[in-house]
């Protein structure tokens, strides 16, 4: 239940170069990199619902852990996996349909911050939220 709460991202690290290697166009990646994304989590016991705001998107996902679901980022890039809890962490993974590579996400509370952590193609990046 500690995700529960507002999330606003701070700040990002290699997240042009995570994009870049997503193959999102140089435009989005601008972009993306200043989206001022907020995100809102509501965990009753394994189901979640999060709703991710942006300046391009609001969008409304609902999972429960272990169960797959299908995600579309941002870019319009497909996705279908699951997220798991192992520990106090989150851990998605995620295949894209378009050429069926993994894409990992970590979320996991560190101090009074939430890290959302991405690993695609050997290329790692970090958001970092503050509760907003």
């Amino acid at each position: 239940m500690a995700f529960n709460g507002t999330w606003k991202v701070e700040k990002n690290e290699n997240y042009e170069k995570f994009m870049e290697v997503m193959g999102v166009n140089i435009m989005k990646r601008k972009l993306g990199a200043h989206d001022n994304l907020k995100i809102t989590i509501q965990q009753d016991g394994n189901k979640f619902t999060v709703k991710e705001s942006s300046n391009f998107r609001t969008v409304d996902i609902e999972f429960n852990l272990g169960v797959n679901f299908e995600y579309s980022l941002a870019d319009g890039t497909e996705l279908t996996g699951a997220w798991n809890m192992e520990g106090n962490k989150l851990v998605g993974t995620f295949t894209r349909k378009d050429n069926g590579k993994v894409l990992t996400a970590y979320r996991e509370i560190i101090g009074d911050e939430l890290v959302q952590t991405y690993v695609y193609e050997g290329v790692e990046a970090k958001r970092i939220f503050k509760r907003g």
